[in-house]
């Protein structure tokens, strides 16, 4: 036994994790619907990741920022990351219009044997602007509330920079609160193998590779999307930005794109998304803890470039003509409501109304879009949660070698075979 545990620690984590995922696949799709007997363990790892994610995110920022020992350098981390975010989504929206509009998903599909499901009114965006100050941080934490979270620990940590040596003790908690946390992380990613396996057993039961044989078309231009925004953007990103070579930055990221893909969640898969920038990318805590938790929130490269698709598919399936101004409103609108999408499951179908809206969708024909995709978006949800998280580590690695807070023999090196 005691061998068989040792033979099986010893296996790199993102081989563990991929073999759980083949592994998962192919008993999903031999045993069919009845593997939800199994999906308790899915859940147990996503529960165990959420418990992670509040303390995680706060007090790794808290750390991150005390670490800078200048509170003009937040500004300047924080300032190139959101621009770096802004650039690549924008990216991620250009890629897909130009894919729809050749591919043409949407035509000749009929959507009159779809279950209308009715989404509730776009929330306005300065509501969302407001919504980022909590009015009790508190309820904040107890909500999950990232945005909110991440501008309090801000102020935490810029605070504790300001009164200088009498908050060094406090400081050096948050630190040791920042080293127990990736500690306690690193714990729960070595349950990642089972919760994977279980997580994808259950969605392939459930749904199965039949679902692309009725959305082929769209499935291919997301799918094909996503795999340009991770080469010609993101790749490229590291490459003329940093400057750093592309193979250890894909190499390094893949153990993190493994659980965003079985999690379908930006949010859940920060805590391994803070692991493999510091143990893989040689990204210091300074950046990661920082520029991460920003990402998962603000950074929807995926989410951006499936949601243009699905409006362009939209449009094409109603036939309703479009023009470039409509594409440009298109572009514009999906930029803003990207921004604070929540990082769960199938969030970017709930953005739809606000998009679909701008080119004169109605609430019905936008009830028909979403019940025609829903079962279907699983699957894809998969595959752009895997670009959301990338871009934030393709950008994390910029700022830090913009910020000189990488360790690049670290970084050229990972991960360990």
């Amino acid at each position: 036994m005691s061998k068989a545990l040792s033979f099986w620690v010893g296996i790199v984590l993102w081989k563990r994790i991929l073999l759980a995922l083949v592994l998962g696949a192919a008993l999903g799709g031999i045993v069919g619907e009845s593997i939800e007997g199994i999906a308790w363990v899915g859940d147990l790892f996503i529960r165990l990741i959420k418990m992670l994610i509040v303390p995680l995110v706060f007090v790794t920022l808290v750390s991150g920022v005390v670490s800078m020992h200048d509170p003009r350098r937040l500004g300047s981390i924080g300032g190139r990351a959101i621009l770096l975010y802004l650039v690549t989504t924008i990216a991620a929206i250009m890629i897909g219009l130009v894919l729809a509009v050749i591919v043409e998903p949407g035509t000749g599909i009929d959507l009159r044997g779809a279950t209308p499901i009715e989404l509730q009114a776009p929330i306005a965006l300065k509501d969302r602007l407001l919504a980022i100050v909590p009015v009790n941080p508190f309820a904040a934490f107890a909500q999950a509330d990232l945005l909110a979270i991440i501008f309090f620990a801000l102020l935490t940590g810029t605070g504790l920079l300001l009164i200088g040596d009498r908050g060094t003790p406090l400081a050096d908690a948050f630190q040791s609160g920042s080293d127990l946390m990736l500690k306690i992380t690193g714990l729960v990613m070595e349950f990642a193998p089972f919760g994977v396996f279980a997580l994808i057993a259950v969605v392939m039961g459930t749904n199965g590779p039949k679902t692309f044989v009725y959305l082929f078309f769209l499935a291919l231009v997301v799918v094909l999307g996503c795999v340009l925004q991770i080469v010609l953007t993101q790749a490229v990103l590291v490459k003329l930005l940093a400057r750093l070579p592309v193979l250890p930055f894909l190499r390094g990221v893949r153990e993190a794109q493994l659980v965003a893909f079985s999690t379908s969640s930006s949010s859940a898969t920060l805590p391994a998304s803070l692991s493999v920038a510091e143990h893989n990318l040689g990204i210091q805590p300074a950046v990661a803890s920082s520029v991460l938790p920003l990402g998962a929130t603000i950074n929807m490269d995926g989410t951006a470039l499936y949601v243009c698709v699905v409006t362009i598919f939209a449009a094409q399936a109603f036939g309703i003509p479009l023009e470039l101004s409509d594409y440009l409103l298109i572009g514009l609108t999906t930029t803003l409501v990207s921004v604070g999408t929540a990082s769960v499951p199938s969030a970017s179908l709930f953005l739809l109304a606000a998009v679909l809206d701008t080119i004169g969708m109605s609430p019905e024909q936008t009830a028909l879009v979403v019940g025609f995709i829903l079962p279907f978006d699983r699957i894809l949800d998969m595959t752009r949660t895997v670009v959301n998280i990338t871009g934030d580590l393709s950008v994390a690695t910029v700022v830090a070698k913009w910020e000189k807070e990488i360790d690049e023999d670290l970084y050229k090196a990972a991960p360990t075979e």
